[in-house]
């Protein structure tokens, strides 16, 4: 009998980069938390989830610092009305670890893969596409390189993440610590997530160069940009009605600043929040590409920039994928379609329009263009005891996941300040 000589192993498919395969429009859920709205629990979540993936929006975005948001997240995509017809493979999901509340941080190893555990268990997956560490700027980056570095053994020796990156609001410390991870580790950010800095207001982020020079450089592979309403500042009501008002750290300046954009918008015979949402969308699907995502209708290599829109109502679910799907179209190349040529040409009509009115806004603006809030503010101090760093609840999380130890990392190595 002829002897078969022994097969080697089959080697292990190579992980795609992120930008093959993130979405270029997410399902922000920060609206599922009692910050946005009277009672969350009241949110139509499978309605909106389900209603979500049917239009093709495939990626959704919570934290465990959003309240209740994962676990009404969680239960809505467990919910029949989705697994019937949609697999969780077909779908992509993005939490954050290290903020515990407003004012209380834990980076830890411990505490980042008990957080990474527990969200396993509210959003009912065996694996999460991508997490963040939550709000970079309020700890020090010893304690960041120490999150990244456990979300990064999670990923390669448990195989529960897929992705990790960093979130936070001031744009150079993100710059800063997208740099020095790679510095310290070798290894690229796959993704950092930038809120409240491009946007009508404050264009940060893409105004010039430099900042997404400055990715490129740390070799991030995607840019996404949230907060596209500056967490309610850019709306008709503004961030002093409703539940924003208790918790918003605009200054009231900028806060009156942005309600004097409304009769602009309504001179135009548009909303402010219809105005901001489009000139976000628009601007940022090419002032991100290169640190984007494929299009799946747009060629073969094309990029556009990744957007993050929190939905609290399928109203405005349906209407931000009505304007992403219209930027798209503004994106298409040359057809003998005419159809979708008389779709882009008003895609195009529109850009100018919106461009318009908002370089009117930007007037009214005046100094408060671009600005920026402290964050942290002055005089932040970690609530978290420092005896309480990496103690975890004794609810049984971790014991129901079989994990490795955590990689011990000597922060003292790393200085405290960049």
């Amino acid at each position: 009998m002829k002897m078969i000589p022994p097969q080697p192993e089959p080697r292990p498919r190579p992980r795609p980069q992120l930008h093959e395969v993130i979405p270029p429009l997410i399902m922000g859920t920060a609206t599922f938390n009692t910050q946005y709205v009277p009672d969350p629990f009241d949110l139509p979540a499978a309605s909106i989830v389900a209603r979500a993936l049917d239009l093709g929006v495939t990626a959704f975005d919570t934290s465990p610092y959003y309240g209740p948001s994962e676990a009404i997240l969680g239960d809505a995509l467990a919910h029949p009305s989705v697994t019937s017809r949609h697999a969780r493979d077909s779908y992509f999901l993005v939490t954050k670890a290290g903020r515990i509340a407003g004012d209380a941080f834990d980076y830890s190893p411990n505490w980042i893969r008990y957080s990474v555990c527990r969200s396993l268990e509210r959003l009912h997956t065996p694996y999460l596409d991508l997490v963040y560490t939550h709000d970079v700027e309020f700890v020090s980056p010893a304690e960041v390189l120490a999150a990244v570095r456990e979300l990064r053994r999670l990923r390669d020796e448990e195989g529960l993440i897929r992705y990790v990156g960093i979130s936070g609001y001031p744009v150079s410390k993100l710059c800063d610590l997208a740099a020095m991870v790679l510095r310290e580790t070798g290894e690229p950010l796959d993704a950092v997530l930038s809120y409240g800095h491009f946007t009508v207001h404050n264009t940060t982020l893409g105004s010039a160069d430099d900042a997404m020079r400055r990715f490129a450089d740390a070799r991030v592979d995607v840019v996404l940009n949230a907060s596209m309403l500056g967490m309610g500042l850019l709306t008709t009501r503004g961030a002093d009605a409703g539940p924003m008002a208790s918790w918003h750290p605009s200054p009231e300046g900028l806060r009156q600043a942005c309600q004097d954009l409304v009769p602009v918008a309504v001179d135009a015979g548009e909303k402010l929040e219809v105005v901001a949402i489009r000139w976000a969308l628009d601007q940022w699907a090419t002032t991100g590409a290169a640190r984007g995502t494929a299009a799946s209708r747009l060629p073969a290599g094309t990029r556009v920039g990744v957007s993050v829109m929190g939905i609290s109502n399928i109203a405005e679910l349906e209407e931000t994928c009505r304007v992403f799907n219209s930027v798209i179209e503004g994106l298409e190349p040359e057809s003998s379609d005419t159809e979708l040529m008389s779709r882009r040409q008003w895609s195009r009509d529109r850009r100018l329009k919106i461009q318009a009115v908002v370089e009117k806004m930007w007037a009214v603006l005046g100094t408060w263009k671009d600005y920026s809030w402290d964050s942290p503010g002055l005089g932040f101090v970690n609530s978290r005891p420092a005896a309480d760093i990496g103690i975890i609840p004794d609810d049984g999380v971790l014991e129901r996941h079989t994990l490795k130890s955590a990689t011990q990392v000597g922060v003292e190595e790393i200085p405290a300040m960049l």
